[in-house]
């Protein structure tokens, strides 16, 4: 299908457009939250409709560098950045559908946080196309710098302050390595354009792969900072639990799939030389991301700060993956496309159904708060119960399905050890999260009295990310002919195709 290069850019287009346009009306008063949360559905709606035809392309596994005059293969457009895109575009639509309640009822938010939020889309989609490194550190400084003020946006509270400040300072520093990483894979290659220094890496094979080891791992630090694993992972607890609710589940599941891939493009285009180096240190990493993360979750009494470190064994799990890249490219690569899906599901719904039942002045939420909640609310009780399960890889979930495909890959590629370390996590993680449903089912009654009732937009999209859950994890096992989600994984397969071909 020969479309014009204006088509396979309209999704960023939108997205850029919508967020110039709603700092623009910021500035008039008549623009009220709910107005300026409309208007932002709008522009995502319009990129994601846009993203979709992309992906309908009829030669069906494609690669596009549009406007290659201008933009001389910086931006590349093809499966794998648009099944990036839409995860990052349905993200971006579900954090504001049940993230609004949340926004009218704390009255630090303005119309301004939603073009903010509008550029960090933008920068995290720009990331995902991005074929350069110059142009990928452009991209994630935007979606950082628009994160970092997103984070501190309710100024009032002290913590989003303290919050904000920490995370710029540490992200700073996290891009600085990525910008010295880049310079010396320039030194070695001439060149920072992805395809390009894989070649000349193999031309030069002896004389420069010193500083191609040197570049790739600082590169490798930023990308370890961002995903918050070991020794990386300090910041993001208190970064996490400082952030509005919606802006900590925006970025645990939304930004994390962006960095993801960027750098699955990067390793299966061009690091196939290194990788082999890393492979030793990464299982170290990983098997102390999953130890020290599953020791934060456990002494945790705050359910987002449990959450949140959480999250932290959660990418332990894709790092299994990823370093099982260079011995089944294909397959690990896909399980952690189709992880990071299962993951973004369960922890929007997770963090975005307590930012629905947190009060306005209730900044921490605990296990005791819960006690009893089922015989308040028994159907969010119900919905975060599935949530829980799928977070911890319980059959009949998308979250097992997920697990699955990664474990079984690592002991494909060799790597038993990590799969067995992953499987003791599992177990340790089932400690946490069904502590969770116990206070919720088997303990009495606590004071919380002023849960709001399921009314409006964000209960309705908790219970259909609830549903998309558990058919992801029965699919067609239980009812004949009924989908699964085997879709997902066919998808992952073509994103990794495209990969290896040329536009």
């Amino acid at each position: 299908m020969n479309m014009p290069d204006f088509i396979y850019i309209l999704p960023l287009f939108f997205v850029g457009v919508g967020a110039i346009s709603l700092m623009i009306l910021s500035t008039f008063k008549t623009i009220t939250i709910k107005k300026g949360s409309v208007i932002t559905l709008l522009f995502l709606l319009f990129a994601f409709f846009a993203n979709v035809y992309n992906l309908n392309n009829e030669d069906g596994v494609y690669s596009i560098y549009p406007f290659v005059d201008i933009f001389n293969k910086m931006i590349i457009v093809d499966t794998f950045s648009g099944y990036f895109s839409t995860i990052l575009i349905l993200g971006a639509i579900l954090t504001i559908l049940i993230g609004l309640h949340y926004f009218q009822k704390h009255k630090g938010f303005t119309v301004e946080f939603f073009s903010l939020f509008l550029f960090s889309v933008f920068g995290m989609m720009l990331l995902v196309h991005s074929n350069e490194l110059i142009s990928a550190f452009v991209s994630l400084e935007i979606a950082s710098i628009s994160l970092y003020v997103m984070i501190g946006f309710e100024k009032v509270i002290d913590k989003r302050i303290e919050a904000s400040y920490r995370y710029l300072v540490l992200g700073s520093l996290a891009g600085l390595f990525f910008l010295l990483g880049t310079s010396f894979i320039y030194a070695a290659t001439q060149t920072t354009t992805l395809g390009e220094i894989g070649n000349m890496a193999l031309n030069t094979v002896d004389s420069n792969t010193p500083l191609l080891i040197i570049g790739g791992t600082m590169i490798l630090i930023t990308f370890l900072f961002k995903i918050a694993a070991f020794p990386f992972q300090n910041w993001a607890l208190d970064v996490y639990d400082g952030a509005p609710l919606p802006v900590t589940a925006y970025i645990a599941a939304t930004f994390k799939a962006a960095i993801f891939g960027f750098i699955l493009r990067l390793v299966v285009v061009d690091f196939d030389l290194i990788i082999d180096v890393w492979d030793k240190i990464l299982v170290y990493i990983i098997i102390f991301t999953l130890a020290y993360g599953s020791f934060l979750a456990i002494i945790q009494k705050s359910l987002k700060r449990m959450l949140v470190a959480s999250s932290i064994v959660h990418t332990g799990y894709l790092l299994i993956a990823f370093v099982s890249i260079s011995v089944i490219g294909e397959s690990a690569a896909s399980s952690i496309i189709f992880y990071l899906v299962a993951y973004f599901l369960s922890a929007l719904g997770a963090f975005g159904l307590i930012a629905y039942i947190s009060s306005a002045d209730q900044l921490r939420i605990t296990y005791d708060d819960f006690r009893g909640f089922a015989k308040i609310r028994p159907y969010m009780a119900a919905m975060l119960s599935i949530f829980m399960l799928s977070l911890a890889g319980i059959p009949s979930t998308i979250g097992f399905i997920g697990k699955f495909y990664i474990f079984t890959g690592a002991i494909e590629s060799g790597h038993s050890i990590l799969a067995v370390v992953g499987i003791i996590a599992t177990f340790i993680s089932v400690y946490y999260y069904f502590k969770l449903i116990a206070v919720m089912y088997f303990y009495r009654s606590s004071e919380m009295t002023d849960v709001p009732p399921l009314q409006g937009i964000a209960p309705l999209i908790i219970g259909v990310i609830a549903l998309f859950i558990i058919w992801g994890g029965v699919g067609n096992t239980l009812i004949a002919y009924f989908p699964g989600v085997d879709f997902l994984i066919d998808m992952a397969k073509s994103s990794y195709e495209s990969l290896f071909l040329y536009g």
